[in-house]
């Protein structure tokens, strides 16, 4: 992008996240550092018919299917702001998360195990790459195919998130035969303090650079904890929007324009957001030439990521959305998209 990085941000450099890493696991040495693998190589794609606005459609060329994104507090109970069990909490999750088609999740450090050994039946899952101080907490469950996943550490953090490989990941979603949508999982740095919020647009700056390089010309799903507002007057969303011609799924359902810009702290009760409030969990999208994107049914899930005790799973609401796609243009069965299953 070619700016400058802002003066209170902190750069850390290779070898300093390395040291923080280490002495991180001077403190977590009794918690085992192991991954778990992808246990299905299923090929074959859902059919979904339901077309949401798309006129003139077969299940050759539209579809559609939900996503939700979810930080699920998976740091180690004993440090973690969540109110519940976290083993169990997580095991639950890993059932209740079953129903969506595409499940980004966040902070899924310590009980990956449980999320995906507990009863999930998506057939593809990002290989995890540990526990605290070495995973980034960055993994993706999905019912279609999931293929090139990297994962992209931040060049800016402070505080406690330089504590672990916090970044962003990038894989391609297959929705059909040869066609494929750029999926993004994002979580950037948190609170709210001057030096926090400029490692925060460095953050953002990063990832629509790597957006503008790697997705030129692509379709591009966005899904994440990006700890931003649109109206404090510190973080820069709409730069990310805007240089990269996103739309946010919030926004088009709702509000239909960006909120006025304060200096007003934002809000920290995360769990008061509803549909109409702004979450810090944003599903971010955009069309192109070959995949038209529609969105329809947002929603704040209040109700179904909870206990017995009415107590939710984590300390945020996942946030939801269907996905309506169209491939564009008469040659869509010509490059080969015959049968689905």
């Amino acid at each position: 992008m070619g700016s400058k990085p802002d003066q209170m941000s902190l750069k850390l450099t290779v070898r300093n996240r390395a040291v923080l890493q280490v002495a991180m696991a001077f403190v977590f040495l009794i918690i085992p550092l192991t991954g778990w693998e992808v246990v299905s190589a299923r090929e074959n794609i859902p059919v979904h018919s339901s077309t949401n606005g798309l006129q003139g459609c077969d299940t050759l060329r539209c579809g559609s299917f939900s996503v939700l994104t979810y930080n699920i507090a998976g740091l180690p109970e004993i440090i973690s702001s969540a109110k519940t069990k976290r083993a169990s909490s997580i095991a639950r999750i890993g059932r209740l998360i079953n129903q969506f088609d595409v499940v980004n999740v966040q902070e899924d450090f310590n009980y990956n195990k449980y999320l995906y050994h507990s009863g999930n039946s998506h057939s593809f899952r990002t290989k995890t790459k540990g526990k605290v101080p070495f995973g980034d907490g960055l993994n993706t469950l999905s019912h279609y195919p999931v293929h090139q996943t990297v994962r992209i550490p931040w060049s800016h953090c402070t505080g406690a998130d330089c504590l672990t490989p916090k970044g962003f990941t990038y894989s391609r979603l297959q929705i059909a035969k040869d066609q494929f949508i750029d999926l993004y999982n994002v979580h950037t740095n948190a609170y709210n303090h001057p030096s926090a919020a400029a490692a925060r647009r460095e953050n953002i700056r990063q990832l629509s650079a790597f957006i503008e390089k790697k997705s030129a010309n692509q379709a591009v799903i966005i899904m994440g904890d990006l700890n931003a507002h649109y109206d404090f007057h510190l973080d820069n969303l709409p730069e990310l929007l805007s240089k990269n011609n996103l739309k946010d799924a919030w926004l088009e359902l709702g509000r239909q324009k960006l909120p006025v810009v304060t200096t007003r702290l934002p809000d920290d009760r995360i769990l008061q957001v509803n549909n109409q409030t702004e979450s810090i969990d944003k599903i971010l999208y955009r069309s192109n030439d070959q995949v038209k994107l529609l969105v329809s049914d947002y929603q704040v899930q209040h109700q179904l990521f909870k206990n017995e005790s009415d107590i939710p799973l984590s300390d945020h609401h996942p946030v939801g959305i269907v996905f309506s796609w169209q491939l564009l243009g008469s040659s869509a069965y010509e490059n080969g998209l015959t049968a689905l299953k």
